[in-house]
């Protein structure tokens, strides 16, 4: 089986409601998707999103690289290569790692054709059932508790607070969401690099002092500032999560090996695909530190491969992979499958995506 060609197409798909970290507002999901034919006929999906405020990528950016860049070394090659298909990646260009993402999103769909066998059993695992958290938008204090109420209703047990925008108000809008979701949920704290390590030592010891009881903090300082981040890890009793700071496995080591965060997320449009993802929870694994699969706003190509990770690894115990659950629609026909906060994969090869509807062919 040997790549014959690469589509590339876009994949618009309403939000419930605008997405709204401490680093941007997003009113709809607007993602690549790529898909990989191979001289049999089959095809591999592959989905990037433009997070332009963390990876540095837009829509032309990622269709750019892989038109010009990955493509080009990919047409001809083995779907049962893996070796020589990763190689043929990172020879291709650095950095873009939405776009290898995507592309090698859509190669492991092929392995798993190829092999007749669902994804997450060839990387080795054999759990059927996820549990994901749903994001809590920053906004007012009120905003954000009707919000949370609305995801208990929905079945969310877990809920990703967003905060970071006005250290003043933060406090306040955790307090309103623990009072509306109640004592049993687990909120769990991410400040996008919104704090300084001052502050954010100041607000986490509030929360704690206060009762809040939050499972984790996440990224409280820029992504870049490993020195503040180790700071607030060291005078904290809240776990920090390093998002934003990992993006290679020797950002994980350096992070764990250094204690500059008790535990890292994982997010394919960071390592540039699941071999990146993987050799992060390998790394993780012998500091004996765990991890979160998160992602992008992605829709529900990407989150199915994110998935089919996060089962592959006992090392990945915290599940953010909510982009579907944040749509109005899922155009995706196959993949991950959600009911309430729980995801569940198919037994079909691959991802289990049978097609993807309303795609928009991209045009340069």
């Amino acid at each position: 089986m040997k790549i014959k060609a690469v589509h590339l197409y876009v994949m618009r798909i309403p939000l419930r409601t605008p997405f709204k970290t401490a680093l941007r507002t997003v009113e709809a999901m607007e993602n690549l998707v790529v898909t990989l034919e191979t001289d049999e006929g089959a095809l591999g999906y592959g989905e990037a999103p433009p997070t332009a405020v963390i990876t540095g990528d837009t829509i032309p950016s990622i269709a750019g690289a892989i038109r010009d860049f990955l493509a080009p070394k990919l047409i001809g090659l083995e779907v049962e290569r893996l070796d020589a298909l990763h190689a043929a990646l990172d020879a291709a260009m650095v950095h873009n790692t939405s776009a290898k993402a995507a592309v090698e999103i859509a190669l492991y769909d092929l392995w798993g054709k190829r092999w007749n066998a669902p994804l997450y059993q060839l990387l080795g695992g054999a759990k059927r059932e996820l549990e994901t958290d749903l994001t809590i938008s920053v906004n007012a204090p009120e905003e954000m508790a009707r919000d949370a109420a609305d995801a208990v209703k929905r079945g969310f047990r877990i809920l990703k607070v967003k905060v970071g925008t006005d250290a003043a108000l933060d406090l306040a809008r955790l307090k309103a969401v623990r009072e509306a979701a109640g004592p049993e949920a687990v909120l769990r704290v991410d400040a996008n690099q919104g704090w300084t390590m001052r502050e954010a030592v100041r607000l986490i010891s509030a929360i704690e002092d206060a009762g809040l009881n939050p499972e984790l903090v996440e990224q409280p300082v820029k992504a870049d500032d490993i020195d503040g981040l180790r700071y607030v890890t060291s005078r904290v009793y809240t776990p920090i999560l390093a998002d934003e700071s990992v993006f290679s496995p020797q950002d994980a080591a350096n992070i764990l090996s250094t204690r500059a965060a008790d535990l890292v997320n994982i997010k394919l449009m960071k390592t540039g695909g699941l071999h990146g993802a993987m050799a992060i929870a390998s790394i993780a694994e012998a500091f004996r530190a765990e991890c979160m699969m998160g992602c992008m706003l992605e829709g529900n190509i990407a989150v199915t491969a994110a998935a089919h990770a996060a089962m592959a690894r006992n090392v990945i115990t915290r599940i953010d992979l909510d982009g579907p659950a944040l749509c109005r629609e899922n155009p995706v026909v196959g993949g991950a499958s959600f009911t309430g906060s729980r995801i569940a994969l198919p037994d079909a090869p691959g991802l289990g995506i049978e097609r993807v509807e309303g795609l928009e062919p991209l045009r340069f």
